[in-house]
């Protein structure tokens, strides 16, 4: 049976600047990211002109970088709050560091040396079938790019895997297993971000390992053509590894909302039996949805194509049911206090649900006919990213550097606020609008009838850029306060 030591914060020094340093680093990727989407849309929509070779190089980087930007702000959010509870060594995260930057450096080398502009889903074969648009070599340096960049977070999860076992006994319990069988009480399972962390440390080792497996096979057969590759397996193993990852990203910020929430209203998040639940079927979920993104490929098996469908119908039940309708139980008279933080984290929630319908749409094999290779897609994912993920990352980093004087919304950080939720809503919704009326994604060059749609899309776009560069400056400038921020004054908290 759990006893309270396994399930009340240590009273350790979390580590604090190492976080803050990433989150930094990770606020500034994803900045430039958005400001090469905006150069995007603003090349489609006949604003600038832009060459459709860099086209698809910007392509390719924004994706990559979106994506791994995403891995990094989730796993700094895991870690920090994850070492509330488990001892975990901190030359781990700087190993993790240190192999994330090798890979930056070996992609951005493949893109913008040596020309590489295949997507970031670096689809087999077109690493080696490129027209003569890059070499091999740069279609090399981009996969060994992901592959170190994949060896960071496996030495990762394997510290978090590691002291979950230590402090909890086993992983079954670190899980809360015994809880959801009913063999212990619910006052007896592990935290939410415990639970969390130990769900994701499962699939996500599980989807990188598929992922080094398809890169380290389409490497060698870079230079050695004769070793022969699946294709149709090998786009599972991607679209599997690529689903897994970017859904872990998510999955791991939402820990912020766990943690940081009950800051704010005075209610404990428990882990009921059904929060364990849950938990245990999005492991199973994120791992067995992934063939809805290859429902166009018709020599796929059929039943693999159904499962898609149906796991896509209650993939969102979890997410629905528990993470948003408890939030929405716990800021029910709460009187919680709203600052940007605050504000940022459940606009994360919010858009994080939000995103879920569309995708559920584009899981149906119906729809998914008329609709996957359209701006729908697009659409979906970008509700995910900037009203999900990356609002709840924002939202941490404006708690990191909150101080007990700063309270409510001032009149900027409102400004801010409200610019960022107009400028994602509406550069989301003209992609769903765009999607909707059949105009297809990845296409450097657009037909004028399509011109309206990418031109509105920009302009909300810039919205974007300003109010997510307005976060990282004040998240810059809080760094600098001699004050501790909100990490270092509650640390004790229960």
């Amino acid at each position: 049976m759990a006893t309270d030591a396994l399930t009340q914060p240590l009273q350790v020094e979390p580590q604090t600047d190492a976080v803050k340093v990433t989150m930094l680093l990770a606020g500034l990727v994803f900045v430039v990211m958005m400001m090469l989407g905006l150069i995007m849309r603003a090349a489609q929509g006949e604003l600038i002109t832009l060459d459709p070779i860099l086209f698809y190089q910007i392509l390719t980087a924004h994706g990559a970088g979106m994506v791994g930007a995403a891995g990094l702000t989730g796993a700094a959010i895991l870690w920090y709050f994850l070492g509330r509870y488990v001892p975990l060594t901190h030359a781990v995260f700087y190993v993790f560091m240190a192999f994330f930057l090798l890979g930056v450096v070996l992609i951005l080398g493949a893109i913008f040396v040596g020309g590489y502009g295949g997507g970031w889903t670096f689809l087999f074969p077109l690493p080696a079938l490129s027209g003569g648009a890059w070499e091999a070599g740069a279609a090399a340096s981009f996969i060994l790019g992901y592959t170190a960049i994949g060896i960071g977070f496996l030495l990762f999860y394997l510290e978090v895997g590691r002291q979950l076992i230590a402090v909890f006994g086993s992983f079954s319990r670190a899980l809360g297993l015994p809880v959801a069988f009913g063999t212990e009480d619910a006052s007896d399972a592990p935290p939410p971000a415990v639970i969390a962390a130990a769900a994701v440390t499962v699939f996500n080792t599980i989807g990188i390992v598929v992922g080094a497996a398809v890169l380290i096979s389409s490497l060698v057969n870079l230079y050695v053509p004769a070793f022969a590759v699946d294709a149709l397996f090998a786009k599972n193993m991607i679209y599997f590894f690529g689903h897994v990852f970017i859904n872990a990203s998510i999955y791991m910020a939402v820990i912020a909302v766990y943690e940081i929430i009950p800051d704010y209203t005075g209610r404990p998040w428990k882990s009921t039996r059904l929060f364990v639940i849950a938990w245990l079927s999005v492991l199973l979920f994120v791992m067995a949805v992934y063939p809805h993104h290859l429902l166009q490929d018709m020599v796929m098996p059929g039943w693999m194509l159904v499962m898609g469908q149906v796991v896509s119908y209650f993939s969102g039940i979890p997410l629905l049911a528990v993470t948003a309708f408890s939030l929405c139980l716990y800021l029910r008279g709460s009187g919680i206090r709203w600052d940007l933080a605050s504000a940022l984290l459940v606009l994360g929630v919010a858009g994080w649900s939000v995103g879920a319908a569309p995708a559920i749409i584009d899981g149906m094999i119906s729809v998914n006919k008329l609709m996957h290779n359209t701006q729908w897609v697009p659409g979906h994912f970008h509700i995910y990213l900037l009203l999900g993920e990356v609002a709840m990352s924002f939202g941490f980093m404006a708690w990191l550097v909150k101080t007990e004087r700063a309270t409510g919304l001032n009149g900027l950080d409102r400004g801010i606020f409200w610019t960022y939720v107009v400028g994602a809503g509406g550069f989301t919704l003209m992609f769903l609008i765009s999607g909707a009326l059949s105009v297809p994604r990845r296409w450097a060059v657009h037909l004028e009838a399509w011109l309206l749609q990418d031109r509105i899309a920009t302009a909300f776009a810039l919205l974007v850029v300003i109010a997510a560069l307005m976060f990282v400056i004040r998240f810059a400038a809080g760094l600098g306060r001699q004050e501790p921020g909100a990490g270092e004054l509650n640390e004790s908290k229960v």
